[in-house]
């Protein structure tokens, strides 16, 4: 399984968000942290503000924070946000199926299955768990954000 960066980016903005609770963040600061294009993270933020996940105030000294408790906002919930429909096979698609063993295929199942585990255990997995060794984050953050270090592009 392999997820776009851009749920990445997402993650690792409410990171940040609940990393710097109950302060605002700006998309600056993102942009900062992870290297990425402005116009990337924008987008992000717009998709996490009308999911509810995060509030946004516009402006001289806006910027956004979580809108529910980080322990509440499930790493799960942001992935089927931000990756949509789990198509791992093209049966999983109904209305772009063209395979003839629909119904009756065992790998099918078995994909389905394990896509299921897979998100199984996001929905486990919290951004105040992903947030949670707060001191090291931020330590390797503060650099980056300050200038002092230029980050490596990560791998989503």
């Amino acid at each position: 399984m392999r997820l776009t960066s851009y749920t990445n980016y997402a993650l690792r903005s409410l990171q940040l968000a609940a990393l710097r609770a109950p302060a605002l963040v700006r998309v600056d600061d993102v942009v900062k942290v992870h290297g990425l294009a402005r116009p990337h993270i924008v987008k992000i933020v717009h998709e996490l503000g009308k999911a509810g996940l995060i509030e946004t105030r516009r402006g001289r000294g806006g910027g956004f924070r979580l809108a529910r408790p980080a322990a509440e906002i499930t790493v799960g919930e942001v992935v089927r946000l931000t990756e949509g429909p789990f198509d791992v096979v093209e049966c999983f698609n109904r209305a772009t199926n063209t395979c003839p063993l629909i119904g009756i295929c065992r790998l099918s199942r078995a994909f389905s299955e394990a896509t299921q585990a897979f998100l199984d255990v996001l929905d486990r997995i919290t951004i105040g768990d992903i947030a949670a060794n707060r001191d090291q984050l931020l330590g390797r953050i503060l650099p980056l954000q300050e200038g002092i270090v230029t980050p490596k592009r990560a791998r989503a």
